[in-house]
């Protein structure tokens, strides 16, 4: 497979632990007492969960959770590929142990990473913050078409509405901010890059997280 070789300028990280508690995902920061919500937990705690709950109801408790498994273990694998290219490891032992519909999910992005990612800051970067009362793993920091943005892989099996996903750039914009202010380095463009079940290319979404940080503030500080 052709590839390219890609940049590396790491941050120096501090990795944090996970803790289950009430059935949701805290991160516990260095001082081994404070935990916090995962950015995830909290934006679905703020989301409307009624297409879903309907969804459910006209599945079935069994196919809904079957899919819903199948998806989080094809999104692990994506993603794990994904960093796995990104560290410029040899793909081809990775490739033989994955799936192929997986394999070919993971190939759409690399295009796009070939051509617009510039030097990489981190992958899989933890991040907390004691004011927005969160934390996470963000999946890439880089330079995207030379401005430094925070890019994150999704998933569909179908066309994403941009109106039905504020929920990924919101996440996005929060790993931004959290990103920033540790480092002192400004992240001013989020990306988002889902990979469409029949489609070649990935949807590609980019905005300047400035337009979402009041709304970051008054869900993650109200």
């Amino acid at each position: 497979m052709s590839r390219r070789i890609f940049k590396h300028q790491f941050v120096p990280v501090v990795d944090l632990t996970t803790e289950t508690i009430d059935g949701q995902r805290h991160y516990v920061l260095e001082d081994g007492v404070t935990k916090l919500k995962s950015v995830t937990t909290i934006l679905g705690e703020k989301t409307d969960k009624s297409a879903l709950l309907e969804w459910r109801k006209r599945v079935g408790d069994e196919e809904a959770n079957r899919v819903s498994t199948q998806a989080a273990r094809r999104g692990t694998s994506v993603h794990n590929m994904a960093e796995k290219y990104l560290l410029n490891e040899d793909m081809t032992p990775i490739f033989q142990k994955e799936m192929p519909i997986n394999i070919e999910t993971f190939q759409k992005f690399q295009p796009v990473l070939d051509k617009h990612i510039g030097t990489i800051l981190g992958i899989e970067t933890p991040l907390a913050s004691k004011v927005l009362k969160c934390a996470g793993r963000t999946d890439l920091v880089a330079e995207y078409d030379g401005v430094l943005s925070i890019i994150d892989f999704k998933t569909s099996k179908r066309l994403k509405d941009e109106s039905h996903i504020e929920n990924y750039f919101l996440q996005a914009t929060v790993y931004s901010m959290m990103f920033e202010w540790t480092y002192n380095l400004s992240v001013p463009k989020i990306v988002i890059m889902i990979a469409v079940d029949d489609e070649s290319a990935p949807q590609i979404f980019i905005k300047d997280r400035a337009f979402y940080i009041d709304k970051v503030l008054e869900i993650f500080r109200g």
